[in-house]
Parts: C-alpha cells; sequence; structure tokens
C-alpha cells in the first residue's frame, strides 16, 4: 500500500519536472537567439534574432476581420456578430481565434512542423499567434483564460512524429501572456486516422471521445492551442473533455483558419457541448 500522498506527491515532482524542463527550453533559445544571426524561415534573408523577417511578417495573409464566433475570414465589410455559418451557437466552444488564412505560404510552414520534424517551423507559428494574440490584448479585446493547453496527440503519433507541433507553437504564446501551460491535464486515449484524409462528418465521428481530461478543472476559463482550424473537429472534442472535467469557459486559439469554401461539410451546429446524446 502506498503512504498517504504518495501519488500527488509523485505527480507534483513530475510537473515540476515538465516545467523546469519547458523554462530550459525557452532559455537556451533565447540565448542561442542572442548568439546565432538567423534567416527569414521565408525568404532565408538575415532577421536578426527573429525566425522571419519584417517584411515576410507584413506580406503574410493575417485575417483582418472575422467572426466572432467561429473565427472564419469574412469580408471587410461584416458588420459583425455571427457569420452565418455558425447561427447556432458553438456553445462547448466560446470563441476562435485564428492568426492567419490556411494558404501560402501558411500552408507550407504547418506541413513543416507537422510532418517534416520542423521545430523551427513550429516556434514561428507560435510567435505568429503571439503576435496575434498581443495585438488583442493591446486593443482590449483579448479575454485572458487561467491557463492555455495545446490539442495533445496519441503516443504512437507522437513517438512517430517526434514532437507535438500543437505543443511547441503554445510555448510562446504562454511566454509572452504569461500563463500557464499544462499540457498534462488532457490527453489523448484512442489513437484516430489523421484528420487530413477525411472530410465532413467523417472528421467528427473520428474525434468522439478520443480526449479525456485528468484533472478537475471545475470554473477555469481554458484556451486551446492548435495549428490549424478547419471543421472544428479536433478542437471541438478536447473541449468536451475540458467541459466534462469542469471547465467553464472555452477558447480555442489557432495559427491559421481554413477559407470558409475549403471546409469540408458544414460547421452549423456541430461544435457543442456534450449533452450525453
Amino acid at each position: 500500500m502506498k503512504p498517504a500522498g504518495e501519488g500527488s506527491q509523485i505527480t507534483q515532482y513530475r510537473d515540476r519536472n515538465f516545467y523546469c524542463q519547458l523554462m530550459f527550453s525557452l532559455k537556451v533559445d533565447s540565448l542561442m537567439a542572442a548568439l546565432i544571426p538567423k534567416r527569414c524561415i521565408f525568404c532565408h534573408q538575415p532577421s536578426g534574432k527573429m525566425h522571419h523577417c519584417t517584411g515576410c511578417n507584413d506580406d503574410l495573409p493575417w485575417i483582418r476581420t472575422a467572426c466572432q464566433i467561429c473565427g472564419a475570414p469574412v469580408p471587410p465589410d461584416f458588420s459583425g456578430g455571427a457569420c452565418g455559418v455558425c447561427r447556432v451557437p458553438p456553445v462547448a466552444i466560446d470563441r476562435i481565434l485564428s492568426a492567419l488564412i490556411y494558404e501560402y505560404p501558411v500552408d507550407r510552414l504547418v506541413t513543416l512542423a507537422k510532418f517534416q520534424m520542423r521545430t523551427d517551423a513550429a516556434r514561428v507559428l507560435g510567435d505568429l499567434l503571439n503576435a496575434c494574440l498581443q495585438a488583442q490584448k493591446s486593443a482590449g479585446l483579448l479575454d485572458v483564460p487561467d491557463l492555455i493547453i495545446p490539442v495533445p496527440l496519441h503516443r504512437r503519433r507522437l513517438a512517430r512524429r517526434g514532437f507535438n507541433q500543437a505543443l511547441e507553437i503554445a510555448l510562446p504564446v504562454a511566454a509572452g501572456l504569461g500563463l500557464p501551460l499544462r499540457p498534462d491535464i488532457c490527453r489523448r486515449i484512442r489513437h484516430t486516422r489523421e484528420q487530413t484524409a477525411l472530410t465532413g462528418v467523417a472528421r467528427y465521428q473520428n474525434m468522439r471521445d478520443a480526449f479525456r481530461a485528468t484533472t478537475g478543472l471545475s470554473g477555469r476559463h481554458i484556451a486551446i492551442v492548435d495549428d490549424v482550424v478547419t471543421t472544428g473537429s479536433t478542437v471541438a472534442a478536447t473541449a468536451c473533455a475540458l467541459q466534462s472535467a469542469g471547465a467553464s469557459k472555452i477558447q480555442v486559439w489557432s495559427v491559421a483558419r481554413t477559407h470558409r469554401e475549403m471546409d469540408s461539410g458544414s460547421e452549423k451546429g456541430v461544435i457543442k457541448r456534450n449533452t450525453g446524446e
């Protein structure tokens, strides 16, 4: 029999060890950035301490106007509110906020990070998302959460890919906003097919009951970080798991959002709280 409190002590030790590793990684990155001049990941010209240059940053397809609910890009003359596709309120997710439109060169950067083990590409994606969130915060438009979690990978996919790109993206976001990063409180309990091979409703079926939150989250406000939102199936399944653990408010922060015409199948009324049905 374990002595009383031993399990919680082991968990606390693992958590502290994990955070120490994260902080060490950030300090090493800062030191390397100061010592080694970087080249822009887009144009390969010198970019100082950043992974991308100012010129390329300005040319990126930033989302200037978005639906305030689902985060989809909308025309500049959009009057606000729901965009039409999300007329039924997405109750499990209070808001989706995306920085960029998923098109060239953002799509290439996501591919580098996700399928070619380029952690530097993932960090650039994180820097871009952080810049968007900082602008939102400065304008008084950001509802700051209690903590951040990256969309988790199943252990089999993590072993094959080598790292979780959502976690790499979340690192500069958490550091920039001074928020706790907690990848330990939600895990993927079912190995699923790659979403890129699926369309429409099949994506939601693929993600059903794929996640489980491992820590009580009663009353907590959480931001989920991911690379791209297409139909919202992955983040919706993650949000349902967090809600089941007691989370009271859930946002999604993604680097990129697909054009509406790229979305396979309607999102209307799909991202809902788990009602047990």
